[in-house]
């Protein structure tokens, strides 16, 4: 990995190995100059060189330093679409079909494809390198081109247990153009990132949602609060691409923009038959351009036979044309149908998942309101308790005034007087349970 690295690392710029002889340096006026600003090496916003990773139709790689205004020029592409593949920007996964190019954005895979090339920015982002061996894996034939190993052959990912290349085992069919290729090596690097985070997520989430069940504390209540967030970003991300590639099956003609290799083909046709008609009518000494030719002096044939292959080559191109874009939206059909049901399989693990969240919130919720409900019976019985306990404060108040009675000369008086307030206490404590039994109020 570490001369992968330095390959795809670009090259240091001039101004920064002179910064410090810069700062160090007098200027004309006498004064010391900002130290640490390269003043000379300030560009605008947008216009300075980055690298990229061109990979062409025979799989053959290499890194090149291109501004924006020459991959403007290159691709034709407007700048709102180079901006999101900036990396410095946050947007939601993107394929759009323009006139030669196709913008791919989807997770790490930020690149551009046209009809002989892929241009990516120069990462060093596990997943990129991966999508550049791959892409070469599959493009180049036996025995050409450079395939970037990375050291030990250890292309496992950092997160999830799957392997890469295991996932892309089966190659890319003959029959597809160099662009459904790339773009099949973005799908399965976007689908095969996103399955793998959902299966971490599915891994960590199971276990600490039956440890909250079994018991419910601030720290677990506190990482399945977490775990729910990372889980609403990453369904919002699958979503997203899901949804991108739903959109894409559903416009033809967004479709068959995509189909570069077709397009690019029908122009050059057009363009030699262009040429090679107008070498038919310079060679034609009856048609001459030099001077203006009357249609009464004109021979009738070579206007008919001009006008006959100009009908028929346009019939042949239309008809051609017509044919081979229904066969290339079918294909492109297919292809994204395939992967609309793997982004379909991860978003289901992930509806799933929330719903087995959504269930243990409601079985805590469930035990909580139980265990409130308990608290608010105990509280009830023992408000009771307190009631029928007053009741013996209130006799022993009477009996303590400072009055004669003759009942105080009995001596068993006490234990009567105890007896029935003991009594009518009872009485009243199970006449107020049978009332709450009554009403529902409490399980007795």
């Amino acid at each position: 990995m570490a001369d992968l690295k330095e390959r795809l690392l670009p090259p240091k710029p001039a101004s920064a190995l002179n910064l410090r002889d810069l700062s160090y340096r007098p200027s004309a006026s006498g004064r010391q100059p900002f130290h640490g600003v390269d003043v000379s090496g300030l560009k605008k916003r947008g216009q300075g060189l980055r690298s990229w990773i061109r990979v062409d139709a025979s799989g053959n790689s290499q890194v090149i330093e291109v501004d924006k205004f020459t991959m403007m020029r290159r691709c034709d592409l407007p700048a709102r679409d180079l901006r999101l593949l900036d990396p410095l920007f946050v947007y939601p996964s993107t394929i759009l079909g323009r006139e030669k190019a196709i913008v791919v954005n989807l997770e790490q895979i930020r690149c551009i494809i046209t009809a002989d090339e892929v241009l990516l920015l120069n990462s060093l982002d596990n997943y990129v390198l991966q999508y550049v061996v791959e892409l070469q894996r599959r493009l180049q034939a036996a025995g050409v081109g450079e395939v970037w190993q990375p050291e030990g052959g250890d292309s496992n990912r950092r997160r999830g247990g799957r392997n890469f290349d295991s996932m892309f085992a089966n190659s890319s069919p003959d029959y597809l153009p160099f662009e459904f290729r790339a773009l099949e090596v973005a799908l399965e690097a976007a689908c095969t990132f996103l399955d793998s985070q959902a299966a971490e997520l599915e891994i960590e989430a199971y276990p600490l949602l039956d440890e909250l069940t079994s018991k419910i504390s601030t720290l677990n209540l506190e990482r399945v609060r977490r775990l729910k967030s990372r889980l609403v970003a990453l369904t919002r991300r699958v979503q997203k691409v899901r949804d991108e590639i739903e959109q894409l099956m559903d416009d033809d003609g967004d479709m068959a923009e995509m189909y570069l290799t077709e397009k690019k083909s029908r122009m050059e046709s057009s363009f030699y038959g262009d040429q090679s008609l107008a070498g038919y009518r310079s060679n034609d000494p009856a048609l001459s351009f030099s001077a203006p030719v009357s249609p009464v002096s004109s021979p009738p044939e070579s206007r008919k036979l001009e006008k006959s292959l100009s009908i028929a080559r346009s019939r042949h191109e239309s008809v051609r044309s017509s044919e081979s874009q229904t066969e290339s939206i079918e294909e492109l059909e297919m292809l994204l149908e395939a992967y609309f049901v793997v982004i379909d399989s991860t978003l289901n693990k992930l509806t799933s998942l929330k719903e087995y969240i959504d269930d243990t919130e409601d079985f805590i919720n469930i035990q909580l309101d139980n265990v409130r409900n308990q608290l608010i019976q105990f509280e009830l019985i023992l408000t009771t308790a307190t009631f029928v306990v007053a009741i013996f404060g209130v006799v022993a108040g009477i009996f303590g005034m400072n009055f004669t009675v003759p009942l105080f000369d009995d001596p068993n008086a006490f234990k009567w007087v105890l007896i029935i307030t003991g009594a009518s206490g009872a009485f009243l404590f199970c006449a107020f349970l049978c009332f709450f039994k009554y009403k529902r109020l409490m399980p007795l």
